[in-house]
């Protein structure tokens, strides 16, 4: 079953385009039965081998056809309509087809375009129509002026003779449709979102398997850094600090045994052996600070995040209205996810300001990190934003880029953190 991708939220139609898009889905919901035709016969087609590549070409096409109405629906619903299908546990032509073929979700695309054909394009032209009407009421005069005689009829059961001037009487059916339009145009959309969505949305145990699905990958990947984490403290302490140590164990022991031979030269190991311990010392502070920064622990995270402003090559401004403190993990993870966005725009955004923003909101902890940069950050495999999104993934966090190629970027990151946990005491500030 896919995972969603982290997205913005769905942005609203505005209300004059509404009208447009309905007109565009009721063509849409009839082109949806050729799909609904093709899938069906190809099934029983099977038997003769005839049916499996155009099933291999129609079930990816009825889906895409599908995701299309799901980025479109979501401007009414509010919310992204997520995508359930099932992967194939095996690579394969023959895999994908039966994983395909046994998927409800594949099915319930199929109800959903006979539904959509019908209910659907019932709403949407109803939704359509109105808007229309008022239109087309509204324009009726000019109509019947530039119109030679006799090609608009008598609507008034020959009462009076349509002409300029008695087109106007028709002028209130105008403001009716627009007045029906303006109460139900809307509502009717929505229906159709949402009943778009009762199908083509996951069911509850589609849910439930991919939320089981997401924790036992985040799990795995939470395991993975972790170890990565634990080789690279054991090789920056091999390299480093361990390396250092013998060496300065090493000039120890010669200054000892030419302390009473040679006291210049044994004064001389000891100041390097002094140098060293001071080296190693700093490399140890340096490797305790990247495990757990002690400003974080003295500070909290309003402190270290000011801290992290102070010391970047721009100004950075920072707003913090968190009630106390977070959870230790929480607020670790959240101070690693803010230095490194912090990072990214240093190394690459050739930015002159930035910002960053933490609050605390429906039991979640929201912060933002943008700067007037150049734009085009993307989230790829090993890239920094990737580990921030998978270091926020092991809490069931989320990360959000939003970062045209002309700039600027916000990374919008959130975390559920319960206000229980926290104390009382918001602050805001300036670095």
């Amino acid at each position: 079953m896919d995972t969603i991708a982290t997205q913005a939220p769905p942005m609203r139609y505005p209300r004059l385009a509404q009208p447009w898009i309905a007109l565009f889905l009721a063509v849409l919901a009839e082109i949806g039965i050729a799909f609904f035709v093709l899938n069906v016969v190809s099934v029983p087609l099977i038997a003769v081998w005839v049916g499996i590549p155009m099933l291999l070409a129609f079930i990816p096409a009825t889906r895409w056809f599908a995701n299309c109405h799901r980025t479109m629906l979501a401007g009414f619903t509010g919310e992204r309509i997520p995508r359930p299908y099932r992967k194939p546990p095996m690579p394969g032509i023959l895999m994908w087809l039966r994983t395909t073929l046994t998927d409800p979700a594949t099915w319930r695309d199929m109800i959903w375009l006979i539904v959509n054909a019908t209910i659907g394009f019932t709403l949407n032209l109803l939704s359509a129509v109105l808007f229309l009407a008022t239109l087309f009421y509204l324009v009726y005069p000019l109509l019947v002026g530039v119109t030679p005689e006799g090609i608009f009829t008598e609507p008034f059961g020959g009462l009076v003779t349509v002409n300029f001037w008695t087109s106007f009487l028709v002028m209130p059916v105008a403001l009716i449709a627009f007045m029906i339009w303006m109460a139900a145009g809307e509502r009717l959309l929505k229906a159709n979102a949402f009943m778009a969505r009762s199908l083509l949305g996951p069911t509850e145990s589609a849910k439930l398997a991919l939320r089981v699905r997401e924790l036992a990958e985040s799990r795995a990947e939470t395991v993975d850094t972790q170890a990565a984490e634990l080789r690279r403290i054991e090789r920056d302490l091999h390299d480093g600090a361990q390396a250092r140590l013998a060496a300065l164990s090493m000039n120890l022991g010669m200054a000892e045994e030419m302390v009473n031979r040679d006291p210049a030269q044994a004064a001389a190991l000891l100041t390097e052996a002094r140098q060293s311990a001071s080296t190693a010392l700093s490399e140890l502070r340096d490797l305790v600070r990247g495990i757990h920064p002690p400003v974080l622990a003295d500070r909290g995270l309003e402190g270290a995040v000011k801290a992290l402003a102070l010391s970047c090559p721009f100004k950075v401004d920072v707003t913090f209205d968190v009630p106390g403190r977070p959870p230790a993990p929480v607020e670790s993870a959240a101070y690693f996810a803010v230095a490194e966005a912090l990072a990214n725009a240093v190394k690459y955004s050739a930015a002159t300001n930035a910002w960053i923003q933490i609050t605390h909101e429906d039991e979640r902890l929201h912060l933002i990190v943008g700067d007037d940069g150049v734009g085009g950050a993307v989230i790829k495999p090993g890239g920094g934003l990737y580990g921030i999104e998978r270091r926020l993934a092991a809490f069931d966090g989320t990360l959000t880029v939003v970062s045209p190629s002309a700039g600027p970027t916000t990374v919008i990151m959130e975390l559920p953190c319960e206000s229980s946990s926290l104390k009382t005491t918001p602050s805001s500030g300036t670095a």
